[in-house]
């Protein structure tokens, strides 16, 4: 076969029309974490999805594509951008493998993949594959968690150099959609999309958090008993919160460390983040705060979407 250009090469006609790149994303992560509802909404909002593709096809159908944009960008006929998910998992066996050298050989063409990664915890792991009644790929003879602990082992390295790291434990499938439009539903250049989460430490902390802070410094508007129903969405608790000293100074150092981080997220193309404010039990300090911040910290350069994860728990 041929050699495959490079994103170095000359053109081969310098007065030909520019190739539209496409988008390209690999969609990866843990069994039973929600790969196939992920795909179908990608699927949705307009890209080509090829699942369990082995990986080291991946550079092949990129430079297809490319070729086949050379045509279009040639017509007089509006043309789409095309963008291009590939759902990489290890049912893929030893082509799984080859996700990394398939990732590289993309970026020579000039394109900047994307890797998506969606994990669970055991818990939820095993409550879904229960409910499916269906094996772990890698359990073989063994126990189910066997092969949950064997996929862990096997991804840490995809892990930790994901784009976007999503932990569907506590999302059903119609919230895994959810994220998954906001996240991947516009193509192009577009800014950071930062998350800004409320959360309860009494839960547990948010596995795909990128920055924790801890609110439990403030006083506990739960021990005020005309604020203890009410959350850090009704007005006479935020001013509550965000009244009691240390409140102002600690949101204005955490947003200017977010805009210097985030400064830093576009330099080196990561688009996500995910910014964790805890409390107690999630509901009324960890909320207010989390709303002050999104509105301390929304510009162009950023993209804002607020959750309370753990609202209404209690």
């Amino acid at each position: 076969m041929a050699d495959t250009p490079s994103a170095s090469d000359p053109p081969a006609d310098p007065g030909a029309i520019p190739v539209d790149q496409p988008e390209v994303l690999v969609l990866t992560g843990m069994s039973g974490a929600g790969r196939s509802t992920a795909a179908n909404a990608l699927e949705d909002l307009g890209w080509f999805v090829v699942d369990n593709m082995p990986p080291s096809l991946l550079p092949r159908m990129v430079e297809l594509a490319r070729q086949g944009r050379a045509v279009a960008v040639t017509s007089d006929s509006p043309h789409p951008a095309l963008r291009i998910a590939a759902v990489a998992d290890v049912r893929g066996g030893e082509f799984f493998g080859d996700l990394q050298s398939a990732l590289q050989a993309v970026r020579e063409f000039g394109i900047m993949p994307r890797l998506v990664f969606l994990e669970a915890d055991d818990d939820t792991l095993v409550r879904r594959f229960e409910a499916s009644r269906r094996p772990h790929p890698l359990q073989g003879d063994g126990r189910l968690v066997d092969g949950i602990t064997a996929e862990r082992e096997l991804l840490g390295s995809l892990r930790e150099s994901a784009d976007l790291l999503v932990d569907t434990s506590p999302l059903n499938v119609h919230q895994l959609r959810s994220r998954i439009e906001t996240a991947l539903g516009h193509g192009g250049s577009r800014p950071v999309q930062i998350t800004v989460m409320s959360f309860g430490f009494k839960y547990g902390l948010p596995v795909d958090a990128d920055f924790v802070a801890d609110c439990r410094f403030l006083p506990n508007p739960y021990w005020v008993p005309e604020l203890r129903p009410l959350t850090g969405q009704d007005s006479s608790v935020s001013d509550y919160v965000l009244s009691q000293p240390g409140a102002a100074q600690f949101l204005e150092s955490f947003e200017a460390t977010l805009r210097v981080a985030m400064q830093g997220y576009q330099s080196e193309n990561k688009r996500y983040a995910t910014v964790a404010l805890g409390c107690t039990g999630g509901q009324h300090r960890s909320v207010a705060m989390a709303s002050a911040l999104a509105r301390g910290i929304a510009s162009e350069q950023v993209s804002i979407r607020v959750v309370h994860r753990d609202l209404g728990r209690e």
